[in-house]
């Protein structure tokens, strides 16, 4: 897309003083020499894609083009988008650095924290801050320009904020006032956004970085062993006792893999702060400090035949250090010279707290290699210092969604051949370097992908549909995405959204949904939309109090621990034993886990947290995450309704029965579409399953689910369940998150999954005078399934009924109270009228009938109507009075 060239007029560069040493270091990335060109793009056009390889320098170099060209002039700023926190925390410390600048000036803005302020010229952020700002000023007019970095991550809400962008860049030159586009990427599908014309009428340029900084050697096993995790840990031992200094980055799979290797390494290689430590530390440091800064020899790690261990084998102990000599591959000898030098072994994954994450980017203890075992993590905008050698598994966990089933999986697959890139690329930031990948080159080049599917295709869309809905943008399936959704993913979501009173069905346009007043509330708060929904019903002040804790604590990722039930069981029961406090089930856990960190943090300030997360079994990021985002719900609250006054230091003390009770019922009404019912002893037989079995079906699922080891719920087994979340494990279906609920709830708050059999004679419906609302009592079917519920009382459902009955009520008087004077003179009792033969009168059926023609089922709707027909409804209740009343009826008509 073309855009007219800048006026240099406008801008006003920025001179800036750098030290020699930035200077220095600067000269050498790839992209210095190629300035002229990207700046030369950018100001002949209004979106650029930048495509270079990692070290290149993209992410910290192109800022600073932008901010000294003068695009920061004029009150505006030069945004930058990272897929991930830390991303966007390190590259900004960096920029800033290397500007020679203060905080102040060039900053970040993340979920929960940040340093951006008035004067921020330069501002770091992730995709769902802009998308935020987005929402509260559609063309970014304090924006000059918007980079996209890491654009091959395909994260959703990058996919969403390229197609918003690239309408606000035609609005912007529509108007004179235009807005720069570059998205990076150092493996990007470039046809995706380049040949996209529902994106981009006019293909952008493409600039293409010739290299990266350092060269990275690739090195492939011969074989692809069976176990990933004993080919690391040998890889690693090969490369500490055999290569030069250069610390080592290694990829793995997930959290507990990255702990094991962990262990192991540490173990093999430990470091302890003694007089026979440090002398060993003081004779290998000149052999190291030889080898810095020379070339790194070329030594293929595949020319050793690596055996694979069990992972028992693995764990080297003090007192096996010789058990190398037992193996039928020995070491050679050279290779064991080095075997006891210490090794600074750091675990980098995403739960693990913010201060140990910044442990890489320390330098570890005098005469120690750094190793840093990650997951995917380490794979952006991160450059860990000295990184020499990447140990690739050529593995990563992926999470898989079904949209139809909401049923979440978690799969170790290959990685994509872009990603494998990335993790090499890690190699070549700060030197040249080497890497290792745990795998064949003929797998490599037959089995790997080429590139990962994009986020939006893979998770629930529900949330991404919402905030859709919320900037009015009303059909989704005409939105530019570089990559759509499946067509049928977006009308599951919509029909979820539906189904929680989100959105509205067009009832004249096909295949298109409005947003409700509710949706809109619900689309304000950064939660999913069920989360939303109960934080929006919960009206009451005190219980919203108890609410914005579950709700926090329910958003974060891994809050409620999966593993060492039995340590859990005495402190969860304990917290949840009796009661409607039991019914809340693993709720009223999270409830009472959130209190006590509150208080503790309170009482004892923020190094009190880790000792009750110990003893507790909590994860103290995810505690100190959830406590964040309630501080940022509460800020909200108070912005969009003043008179609640939250506060978010309150001594809270523990819910009533009855508070629980509603607590229960507002869950029910944000989970509707998840709940569980428990198997009956001949389902559980025909099943071939033991009658203690905790065995469900779940509403939307055909195979049978299972309450998780986790739930406090397990030994009990309630009839009715709802869950926060199912997911599978080899090839079973588990439950987490459970709440009891009774099922005459389920009418009540999950009508519109409920179906209404027969509205029962007896009780008789009733009208309440104080709410205007009419109810009556149903036998009534849930779900798609059938499941028979007991007889319930609920609102009125929208059937002829509900007309019916409002004819009686408003013969009755007590719709309308001014008319209770005339129930004296009308030719039937309103009760015998209730009898279904009294229906076929024709004067009751006139009453009726204009009431259904009109959709009039309230008095609200009734008096609406009366303000533009005053006469409305007059001629159909006369009908039912002698003459000689006529009169006083007409004269006090409308009976408001």
């Amino acid at each position: 897309m073309s855009g007219n060239i800048d006026s240099v007029a406008k801008k006003q560069p920025v001179l800036i003083n750098r030290t020699s040493e930035i200077i220095n270091s600067r000269s050498k990335l790839p992209i210095i020499g190629e300035e002229q060109v990207i700046m030369e793009a950018i100001s002949e056009n209004d979106v650029i894609i930048i495509v270079g390889e990692t070290g290149s320098g993209k992410t910290t170099q192109v800022p600073q083009f932008l901010y000294e060209a003068g695009y920061s002039s004029g009150n505006k700023m030069i945004g930058v988008t990272e897929p991930r926190r830390i991303a966007a925390i390190s590259v900004s410390q960096r920029v800033a650095e290397e500007l020679n600048e203060k905080s102040d000036i060039v900053s970040y803005l993340i979920r929960f924290e940040g340093n951006a302020g008035p004067n921020t010229k330069i501002k770091f952020m992730t995709d769902g801050v802009l998308l935020k700002e987005i929402q509260n000023d559609f063309l970014l007019k304090n924006y000059s320009a918007i980079i996209l970095d890491e654009a091959h991550e395909r994260r959703v809400f990058s996919d969403i904020l390229i197609g918003i962008l690239s309408r606000i860049v035609r609005l912007r030159q529509k108007r004179s006032n235009p807005l720069k586009l570059i998205i990076m990427s150092a493996t990007l599908k470039v046809d995706d956004f380049s040949k996209n014309q529902k994106l981009f009428p006019q293909p952008p340029p493409i600039i293409k970085l010739s290299s990266r900084q350092f060269p990275v050697t690739i090195h492939f096993n011969k074989k692809t062993p069976h176990d990933y995790l004993a080919e690391a840990y040998n890889t690693i031992y090969k490369i500490h006792s055999n290569l030069p200094a250069g610390a080592i980055l290694v990829f793995l799979t997930g959290k507990l893999e990255v702990k094991q290797l962990v262990s192991k390494l540490r173990k093999a290689f430990p470091y302890r702060e003694t007089d026979s430590n440090r002398e060993v530390i003081t004779k290998w440091k000149p052999a190291v400090k030889k080898e810095i800064g020379t070339r790194l020899p070329d030594i293929n790690l595949d020319d050793y035949d690596i055996e694979t261990h069990s992972e028992d084998e693995l764990i080297l102990s003090d007192n096996s250090s010789n058990d190398e000599d037992d193996d039928d591959d020995e070491m050679p000898s050279k290779i064991m010279k080095f075997s006891s030098t210490p090794l600074w072994v750091l675990p980098l994954y995403s739960m693990l707290p913010a201060h140990k994450q910044s442990k890489i980017f320390e330098p570890p203890p005098p005469g120690c290699r750094m190793c840093v075992v990650s997951t995917n993590v380490a794979e952006l905008s991160l450059t860990i210092p000295n990184v020499k050698y990447v140990v690739d598994c050529g593995k990563t966990k992926i999470r898989e969604y079904d949209p139809l089933t909401s049923v979440s999986r978690f799969s170790i697959v290959w990685e994509s051949k872009a990603s494998a890139n990335q993790r090499a690329g890690r190699a070549g930031r700060t030197s040249p370097g080497h890497c290792y990948r745990l795998f064949s080159s003929a797998l490599f080049n037959d089995e790997f992908p080429e590139w990962n599917l994009p986020e939006i295709q893979t998770t629930p869309i529900d949330n991404v549909i919402l905030q859709m809905k919320s900037m009015k943008i009303d059909k989704i399936t005409n939105f530019p995405f570089p990559t759509p959704p499946d067509k049928q993913t977006i009308l599951e979501a919509e029909k979820r959204l539906i189904t929680l009173g989100a959105l509205d069905a067009d009832k004249n346009v096909a295949e298109i949904s409005n947003i409700t007043p509710l949706g809109k509330s619900m689309a304000a708060f950064p939660l999913s939309p069920n989360y939303a929904k109960m934080l929006c019903l919960s009206k009451d002040r005190s219980l919203l109090q108890y609410m914005l804790f579950i709700i926090s604590a329910m958003s974060v990722q891994e809050y409620l621990p999966g593993d060492n039930v039995e340590a859990w069981k005495k402190t969860k029961l304990s917290w949840a034993n009796k009661g409607e406090f039991y019914l809340l089930g693993d709720l009223m856990i999270i409830l009472r886990s959130m209190g006590g960190a509150s208080y503790t943090m309170r009482k004892s300030g923020l190094g009190a947290l880790q000792d009750y997360c110990t003893k507790t079994g909590l994860h103290q990021k995810s505690i100190l995450e959830a406590w964040k985002l309630n501080n940022q719900l509460i800020n909200q609250l108070n912005i969009n309704v003043p008179s609640l006054k939250l506060i978010t230091d309150l001594d809270m003390r523990p819910p009533t029965p009855i508070q629980v009770k509603q607590i229960r019922q507002i869950v029910l009404a944000g989970m509707l579409d998840r709940v569980a019912r428990r198997l009956t002893t001949n389902e559980l037989n025909r099943n071939g399953l033991t009658p203690n079995k905790a065995a469900y079906y779940a509403s939307n699922l055909s195979e049978i689910v299972y309450i998780h080891n986790s739930s406090v719920l397990k030994t009990s087994k309630p009839q009715w369940l709802v869950y926060q979340e199912i997911f599978e494990v080899q090839g079973k279906m588990y439950i987490k998150g459970l709440t009891a609920i009774e099922p005459e709830w389920l009418p009540v708050y999950a009508n519109k999954l409920c179906k209404t059999l027969k509205v029962l004679e007896y009780p008789t419906p009733r009208y309440d005078e104080e709410t205007g609302k009419m109810f009556c009592t149903i036998n009534a079917t849930y779900g798609q399934a059938g499941w028979t519920l007991p007889q319930a009382e609920i609102e009125f459902p929208d059937i002829k009924e509900k007309y019916s009955w409002l004819a009686i009520f408003i013969l009755s008087g007590k719709v309308f109270p001014q008319l209770q004077c005339f129930r004296q003179y009308l030719f039937a009792e309103p009760d015998l009228i209730a009898k279904s033969l009294q229906y076929l009168k024709d004067q009751f059926y006139l009453l009726t009938q204009t009431l259904i023609k009109n959709q009039d089922d309230s008095a609200k709707k009734i008096k609406e109507h009366w303000s533009k027909e005053p006469t409305y409804l007059m001629e159909e209740y006369l009908i039912w009075l002698p003459k000689s009343a006529h009169k006083k009826v007409k004269l006090i008509w409308p009976p408001l």
